[in-house]
C-alpha cells in the first residue's frame, strides 16, 4: 500500500473527531500523528517531516487559516487539507486561494477524504520516483516578460526606483508576485552583486523575529548555543527584503524603525551597535493605512518604509500574460511529475481564461499542478477542475450580458441557472447531474445550498 510511507498530521481541537480521523487513516496504512493544539502541531513539524496536514478550520489560539499560512511559508512541500462545517464553506474556499490543496466537509463520507489523499500520494510518488525538484529558475523571467500595460508600468517604475537607495514598499494581493518584483529591483540596482536577504515576517513567531532580524550573542537566552548573525547584518552591502511587513508585532516595529533610521543593529545580548549598509524593500498585502487607524501599525514606520510605493497588479488585470503563464506552469509540472500533456479540453482553457484568480499567480500554479496530476493519458480534462468555485461556461443568451456588472456576478448567476436547468432536465437526479458537471455529489450539494436552489 502506497500510504505506508505517507505521514499525516491531524490537527483538531475536538479530541473525539481527531481520534476518529486518526483511527481511520491509520487503518488505511498511513503514519498518523495528531494534536488538539495548533501551536503544539507546529512544534511537532519542526522535528518530523509530514506530507499532509489535515487541519480544522475553526480552532482557538490559531485557526486553520493561520496554521495554513505558516505551514505554506515554512514547509512548502507539505500539503494542507482544511476541514470545515457547511456554515464556513466560503472560508474554506478562501483557504484554497491561500494554498490549501482542498477542503473537506466535517462529517462527510471518509471516502471523499481518502480519495483526495490518494491524489496527493500520486503526486508525491511521481516526485519520489524521478527525484526531480521543481525548477527554481524561469518563473521570474515569465513574470517579467509581459504584454500587460499595467504590469509594464509597474516594471518601469521599479527600474527607476532601483537606481536609488530609497526604501521601497511593494503593495499587492497575496500571490501576485511581490517577491519576484523585489528580486527584480535588486538585480536592476547597483547592489546586484551583493546579497539579497529575504525574511517572511508572518512565518516567524514574536519570540523569534527579533533574533532572525537582529541576531543574538551566544548565551543571551535559553537555547542560544551559538552567536547568530541577523538578516540585517547578512544583507551588508545588498538588499534586505521584509515580506509581510504588516504582520510584524508592535514591539518589534519600534526596534525596526530605529534600525532603519540609524543603519545600526543591536544583537540580542550585545551592548554595542553594529553599523550596516543595506537597501530596504518591504511588501504587504494588508491595507497599512487601516492598520495604522486601528493601532496595529506605527505611522512613523509606514512613512519610513514608503519613500517609494509600487503596486503590483493582480493576475486578473494581466489577462494578456495568462497564456504564457499557463504554458510555463504546465511545462514545469510535466517536468516534476514526468507526465507529458498532449491535449487540453477546450472547456478547461475557457475556464482558465475567464476565471478571476483571487489567489493570483500562486493559485494559477496550484490549479495547473492539480490539472496535470489528474490528467488522463496526457489529456487535461474538465473533471480536473474539482472544487473550483466557478465552472466558467459561455452563455448564448444576449440579455444575460445587458448592463454593467462584475464578472464574478455574471459567472455566479450563470452557474446557478445552469445547475438548475440540469437538475430539472435530469428529474433532480443529483448523482447524474454531478457526473455531467464533472464534480462530486457533495460539491453539487454545496452549490445547491450556496445558490438556494430547490
Amino acid at each position: 500500500m502506497m500510504g505506508r510511507e505517507y505521514r499525516i498530521l491531524v490537527v483538531d481541537d475536538e479530541p473525539a473527531h481527531c481520534d476518529v480521523l486518526a483511527t481511520i487513516l491509520t487503518a488505511k496504512g498511513y503514519i498518523v500523528s495528531k494534536s488538539n493544539k495548533p501551536r503544539e502541531a507546529l512544534g511537532m513539524m519542526e522535528t518530523v517531516k509530514y506530507d499532509l496536514v489535515l487541519a480544522d478550520l475553526m480552532m482557538p489560539e490559531l485557526d486553520g487559516i493561520g496554521l495554513l499560512q505558516i505551514v505554506r511559508k515554512k514547509y512548502s512541500n507539505t500539503n494542507v487539507i482544511i476541514m470545515t462545517a457547511y456554515g464556513t464553506i466560503e472560508n474554506a474556499v478562501n483557504a484554497m486561494k491561500l494554498g490549501a490543496y482542498t477542503y473537506i466537509i466535517k462529517g462527510s463520507n471518509p471516502e471523499e477524504l481518502l480519495a483526495e489523499i490518494r491524489n496527493l500520494e500520486k503526486l508525491k510518488a511521481f516526485k519520489d520516483e524521478k527525484q526531480i525538484e521543481p525548477p527554481s529558475e524561469g518563473l521570474q523571467d515569465y513574470m517579467l516578460e509581459t504584454e500587460s500595460e499595467a504590469y509594464r508600468e509597474t516594471l518601469e517604475i521599479s527600474r527607476k526606483a532601483a537606481k536609488s537607495d530609497a526604501n521601497i514598499l511593494i503593495l499587492g494581493e497575496s500571490g501576485s508576485g511581490k517577491e519576484v518584483l523585489a528580486q527584480f529591483i535588486h538585480q536592476e540596482s547597483k547592489r546586484r552583486n551583493a546579497p539579497f536577504m529575504d525574511v517572511n515576517c508572518f512565518s516567524l513567531t514574536e519570540t523569534l523575529i527579533e533574533s532572525e532580524l537582529f541576531g543574538h550573542e551566544k548565551g543571551s537566552f535559553t537555547g542560544a548555543t551559538n552567536t547568530r548573525v541577523g538578516r540585517f547584518e547578512a544583507a551588508e552591502g545588498g538588499t534586505l527584503f521584509l515580506d509581510e511587513i504588516g504582520d510584524i508585532p508592535l514591539v518589534t516595529q519600534s526596534k525596526l524603525l530605529k534600525a532603519i533610521e540609524s543603519k545600526k543593529v543591536m544583537r540580542i545580548g550585545r551592548n554595542d551597535p553594529i553599523s550596516i549598509d543595506f537597501r530596504l524593500i518591504s511588501a504587504t498585502n494588508k491595507d497599512l493605512q487601516q492598520e495604522i487607524r486601528t493601532g496595529a501599525f506605527r505611522e512613523d514606520l509606514f512613512y519610513r518604509l514608503s519613500t517609494i510605493i509600487i503596486e503590483v497588479p493582480p493576475l486578473r488585470n494581466r489577462q494578456e500574460d495568462l497564456d504564457k503563464l499557463i504554458q510555463y506552469f504546465i511545462r514545469k509540472s510535466e517536468s516534476v511529475m514526468a507526465i507529458k500533456i498532449r491535449e487540453i479540453d477546450p472547456a478547461v482553457m475557457e475556464f482558465l481564461h475567464h476565471y478571476d484568480y483571487p489567489g493570483n499567480i500562486r493559485e494559477l500554479k496550484n490549479m495547473i499542478e492539480r490539472l496535470v496530476v489528474l490528467s488522463e493519458d496526457g489529456i487535461i480534462k474538465k473533471s480536473g477542475l474539482m472544487r473550483t468555485k466557478e465552472i466558467g461556461f459561455a452563455n448564448s443568451d444576449e440579455t444575460f450580458f445587458q448592463g454593467d456588472r462584475p464578472l464574478r456576478d455574471i459567472r455566479s448567476e450563470f452557474e446557478s441557472k445552469y445547475i438548475s436547468m440540469l437538475l430539472k432536465k435530469n428529474n433532480h437526479n443529483v448523482s447524474k447531474t454531478a457526473e455531467i458537471l464533472g464534480i462530486s455529489r457533495r460539491q453539487l450539494f454545496n452549490k445547491i445550498t450556496e445558490y438556494g436552489l430547490k
